[in-house]
């Protein structure tokens, strides 16, 4: 028995040994030798020395830094649009006596298999000056004249977050779908015997049964929207315009870091980043332990 347990445990080491390995050298080591690099002026065009804090007093009193943080701040609040969104697509296409059902959910994961890059000219197309969306809306009779989505302040960023969703619920959707089909159909059928309705069921036993996915999924949202940067780098070429509003804070440490080489500024900032991300995981975590809704 003792001989087996060895050999088991050698092989589970065996299989994942490479994801640890790649885990190591590119994510635990980069975060370790962050923390002494956010304390130097490290850049790759100039004398490396050491500044102790002086790159977080910076931060702080950067603008641009402080814009770019609230603009990840107002982009966590699509997380739990995206939650229940996701919830309720999935049960219904957990209703297998619906026809075609298959076909609705590979529909629903096509935006997740898709590039951001086609996502991005897709939604520049339907949003454009002379784009779909104003189209529609046009010929509706709910706008008199065009909207520049993707280049007006007041609009730029709730695009964007609107983008994200749009291309992320199919994701969130299936991991949900998973979790629905390992409920036991007996508690449903009780449950209506005793007379409990659809929104009933779903409040009463999806919802409490399904918290282990909830919290799962709300910190991957969480992370995702807090580090949003490909569709915003994508459909602003870079710069997080108009202006600042789409400015997000992984773009703002991709521009100190990659495009001006402050190499040391932008450890400091990702830190500043890491530490916000980690008290809202924390806050996340504690809310799903206190949460939860009773069956009875």
């Amino acid at each position: 028995m003792h001989k087996w347990l060895r050999t088991e445990s050698f092989a589970a080491w065996a299989f994942m040994t490479p994801g640890l390995i790649l885990l190591a050298v590119f994510v635990f080591w980069p975060i370790i030798y962050g923390i002494p690099l956010s304390l130097t002026n490290y850049s790759v065009i100039s004398q490396t020395e050491y500044v102790g804090l002086d790159n977080f007093r910076k931060a702080f009193a950067d603008r641009n830094f402080l814009i770019s943080l609230w603009n990840s701040l107002v982009y966590v609040l699509i997380v739990p649009f995206i939650q229940v969104f996701s919830i309720l697509m999935s049960v219904l296409v957990n209703n297998t006596r619906i026809p075609g059902i298959k076909v609705f959910r590979t529909a629903y994961y096509i935006p997740v298999v898709t590039s951001m890059v086609a996502v991005a000219l897709i939604w520049s197309w339907l949003l454009g000056n002379n784009g779909v969306v104003n189209y529609l809306l046009a010929r509706a009779g709910i706008l008199s004249e065009q909207i520049y989505w993707l280049s007006n302040n007041s609009t730029a960023l709730y695009v964007m977050m609107f983008i994200t969703m749009w291309k992320g619920l199919g994701y969130y959707m299936m991991l949900y779908l998973a979790g629905l089909q390992n409920i036991p159909a007996d508690l449903y059928e009780a449950a209506r015997v005793d007379g409990a309705s659809r929104w009933r069921l779903i409040l009463a036993i999806t919802i409490p049964l399904l918290r282990p996915y909830i919290l799962f999924c709300t910190l991957i949202s969480l992370m995702s929207a807090l580090r949003v940067f490909d569709e915003v780098y994508i459909l602003t070429n870079g710069n997080g315009g108009p202006g600042t509003s789409t400015l997000t804070s992984s773009l703002y440490i991709f521009q100190k870091g990659m495009q001006q080489f402050e190499f040391g500024y932008a450890s400091a900032l990702g830190l500043i980043v890491s530490v916000i991300l980690g008290i809202l995981s924390i806050i996340v975590f504690r809310l799903n332990r206190k949460g939860g809704v009773n069956p009875y």
